[in-house]
């Protein structure tokens, strides 16, 4: 395959990536669905309330067996003037048919209410390992639209995509749920500031290989991309690394720039393609 020649930039540090025609409305393309769900009570995080919005692709009939794809950070991923506009990407590749039947679950963090504050549980459902957020969204938020939908059981047709804490998140699930999620997109996965530090290059070293497909993406200048400790970088490269000794099928793509959700929303109709390859219809 022929590339076009793109010169390096010289600062890394202040990159902006534009673009491509999937990330935009596209003439002929007829907008999916949206319906907003409010869950107010939860069983693995007591006290928290959220929105959660589920996108439905055009010409997707109800019966038709379909698969789902997750996103953290809800509206943020949504958003068709945020930096990933989610449901434009997924309109576009749907319409291709370069995506299998698929319903998608925007799902934002949860609020707590304390004494009539609301605050952000974000990190402490993001950051944390172990199966309670992936357990979440499988026993809590999966029924929600199975009672819409004919969601397939198998859990290759299951994904999940977020970026920087949300990254965390995703790889965290598939990993600790793999009974329910074979898929996984992580944008500038934030591995260096989980409680711990990044348990998956010796959790990789150590565990049999799993069918799970992941598709990782690292900045050059990330936070403390330098430095010998806390290096949110180098963490993404060495969790690559450990996937790649351990045979998984696996993407890395390193960009310029720093933390930012610009190069992310921008591969994701890439991602997307890459992550669901041979499922399309």
């Amino acid at each position: 395959m022929m590339m076009p020649f793109v010169p390096l930039p010289l600062d890394q540090a202040d990159v902006d990536y534009a673009y491509g025609p999937d990330s935009l409305a596209r003439r002929g393309v007829q907008p999916g669905s949206i319906e907003e769900i409010r869950i107010d009570t939860s069983t693995r995080f007591p006290g928290t309330s959220r929105t959660v919005w589920v996108h439905r692709p055009a010409g997707l009939p109800t019966s038709a067996e379909c698969a789902v794809m997750f996103f953290n950070d809800g509206w943020w991923y949504l958003d068709p003037d945020g930096d990933v506009r989610g449901a434009t990407v997924l309109d576009n590749l749907s319409a291709a048919g370069e995506l299998p039947p698929m319903v998608s679950v925007f799902v934002d963090p949860g609020v707590l209410n304390v004494d009539a504050v609301p605050m952000e549980h974000r990190n402490a459902e993001y950051d944390s390992f172990g199966e309670a957020y992936g357990s979440f969204l499988l026993e809590e938020v999966l029924p929600l639209i199975e009672h819409r939908f004919a969601v397939s059981p198998d859990p290759m047709m299951r994904g999940i995509c977020g970026g920087s804490s949300g990254g965390n998140a995703a790889v965290t699930a598939a990993w600790c749920r793999p009974d329910g999620i074979g898929r996984v997109i992580g944008f500038n996965a934030s591995f260096a500031q989980m409680p711990g530090g990044n348990p998956f290059p010796a959790l990789l070293k150590t565990e049999p290989p799993r069918p799970t497909r992941i598709f990782l993406h690292a900045a050059h200048r990330d936070l403390n991309w330098n430095a010998p400790q806390d290096n949110w970088f180098a963490e993404n490269l060495e969790t690559a690394a450990a996937l790649a000794r351990a045979g998984y099928d696996f993407r890395l793509v390193v960009g310029d720039g720093g933390h930012s959700p610009n190069h992310g929303g921008v591969l994701l109709p890439d991602a997307l393609r890459w992550l669901w390859a041979g499922a399309a219809r």
